[in-house]
């Protein structure tokens, strides 16, 4: 006997199914081939060859006078199939030894181990030589009951629902509570503009600037210190603070457990600060019943987290939308499969019903009209129209004889078709569309790595420019505190100037804070 090898070629350019045919084709005629397989999703060749005639350089050559890239692929392993089987019946560990050495020694499995424990067995086995089928019933023949490890069909790790409906509440909740608080800070603003004017054009003196000033309606005081705009403000922030900022104090807090700085950590320290800051001066200015009302920044936190949770949501939605459309194409896999025993011309001996996981390549699979193809294969016998849309989109039915290809998840039409598996389990075609989904969802763009690399430095930097810039000004203030006194007007005369340096410099630090969250916005 001539010894025939096995090797795998990257094959790149191909872009439908006639150029699969057309290699297939040209290699039937070369010497020392024997076999070639070609996945068109996975870009993939197998060829089996025979070493005295022909070497693995010489077959990639081929491919590339056809007019495809192609690269000997160095590790074969890809090759192997692996098995998950649950095992009943096993007492002692004679039972998991008696198990593992019968297999070992059975031609075409590669490793093996059986836990007794968890009544588990993984078993890895060489495709071409043996197959699930044939591993059950030697195990089956040692007298345990095994079946297949279940796999969840359901894709319901895909799925976005509750994280859509989270962000949503979230963002809903903001929004409520956003949308007063920027009419409060709009009115604020014009009428403040109107007062400027006036300022300018009657030459006031501050006194009465003063007292018109206080006389608008939400700068009107409730209790000496508090205004009705302040308190308004502190009103509407509360609940925001709780329920819109809930879900990024949970981020955040498991981010610094880990000792790292997120978006999160951003987002919920500019928040808690302006919050917090604003709360406190209130209360110092209550206390001190100060006749202007202090500078508070209750407008910060719903402003972020609407924006913030906006983005979050409609991140989840298109997710969700990627995912759905995976859900279906899992959903398209046949689960099960008929396997024919043919005797001399082609006459059925048996046939029996197993699952599509334990199909292995070159078995016989009988589709009858109506059925879907439960494994990538070429047709033996029959004739018959497919129905192939889910792959190629081709609204019209496409007819199948002796000699052509079949794709799993299409649908056989009108005539019975008999057909020889080539690419089983994980090497189907749409087992491999699944596959570049499912890791293009799981890959993050560069942009996005990017951002998350940036946000480890900016956070602590941002953090850092805003304790600088409160020492900064303590120190100007003491050295020179005509500077605050340009800067910070209408502070109350009556406190001692430290208190107020140290107060102009908290503002000014705050502000820092706040203003450079809506950088994480930009990052974001």
């Amino acid at each position: 006997t001539k010894t025939i090898s096995k090797c795998y070629v990257q094959v790149t350019g191909m872009t439908c199914a006639s150029c699969v045919a057309n290699i297939e084709r040209n290699f039937r005629r070369e010497d020392g081939i024997h076999s070639i397989l070609v996945a068109l999703m996975a870009g993939k060749a197998e060829i089996r060859y025979n070493p005295a005639v022909i070497h693995p350089s010489a077959i990639a050559e081929l491919i590339r006078e056809l007019g495809f890239g192609a690269t000997v692929m160095e590790n074969c392993g890809e090759g192997d199939g692996i098995l998950e089987l649950v095992v009943r019946g096993m007492t002692c560990a004679s039972c998991v030894h008696k198990i593992e050495s019968t297999l070992m020694k059975t031609s075409g499995v590669l490793y093996c181990s059986v836990a007794l424990a968890t009544n588990k067995a993984h078993i890895k086995y060489d495709p071409e030589i043996i197959g699930p089928r044939d591993v059950i019933q030697v195990i089956k023949d040692l007298g345990f009951a095994t079946s297949l490890v279940k796999k969840d069909r359901s894709a319901s790790h895909l799925d976005h629902k509750q994280e859509i409906r989270q962000w949503k509440r979230s963002f809903v909740v903001s929004l409520i509570f956003c949308i007063p608080v920027m009419g409060l800070m709009i009115y604020m603003m014009v009428m403040d503009s109107q007062l400027s004017d006036a300022h300018a054009h009657h030459n006031m003196s501050d006194e009465e600037m003063e007292a018109l000033h206080s006389s608008m309606v939400l700068e009107y005081q409730l209790l000496p210190g508090l205004s009705v705009m302040n308190f308004l403000s502190f009103l509407l922030c509360v609940p925001v603070q709780i329920f819109g900022g809930w879900h990024f104090y949970i981020q955040a807090y498991k981010a610094l457990k880990h000792r790292t700085a997120n978006m999160d950590v951003l987002i919920v320290l500019a928040t808690s600060i302006a919050f917090i800051y604003s709360f406190v001066i209130l209360l110092v200015a209550m206390a001190e019943k100060a006749k202007v009302n202090p500078v508070t920044f209750f407008d910060t936190p719903p402003m972020l987290f609407v924006f913030i949770s906006l983005g979050r949501w409609l991140e989840h939605v298109a997710k969700g939308k990627t995912s759905e459309a995976l859900a279906r194409l899992i959903s398209l896999q046949a689960t099960e499969a008929t396997v024919v025993t043919l005797g001399p011309d082609n006459i059925l001996l048996s046939e029996e019903q197993v699952d599509v996981e334990l199909v292995q390549r070159g078995d016989i699979v009988k589709v009858i009209p109506g059925g879907k193809f439960p494994v990538d294969g070429r047709v033996i016998e029959g004739h018959s129209m497919v129905d192939e849309s889910l792959i190629t989109g081709e609204a019209m039915p496409v007819t199948k004889k002796p000699g052509n290809t079949v794709i799993a998840g299409s649908i056989n039409q009108n005539g019975s078709l008999l057909i020889s598996a080539t690419h089983v389990g994980a090497d189907t075609t749409l087992s491999q569309i699944v596959k570049l989904v499912e890791e293009a969802q799981t890959s993050k763009a560069p942009i996005q790595q990017f951002a998350d690399r940036l946000s480890g430095y900016f956070v602590p930097s941002i953090v850092a420019v805003s304790v600088v810039t409160l020492f900064a000004w303590i120190i100007i203030g003491f050295v020179d505190f005509e500077v605050v006194e340009k800067y910070f007007q209408g502070y109350n005369k009556s406190i001692s100037t430290a208190e107020v340096i140290i107060r102009f410099a908290f503002q000014a630090s705050i502000t820092v804070l706040c203003i450079a969250c809506p950088c994480s916005l930009g990052l974001a």
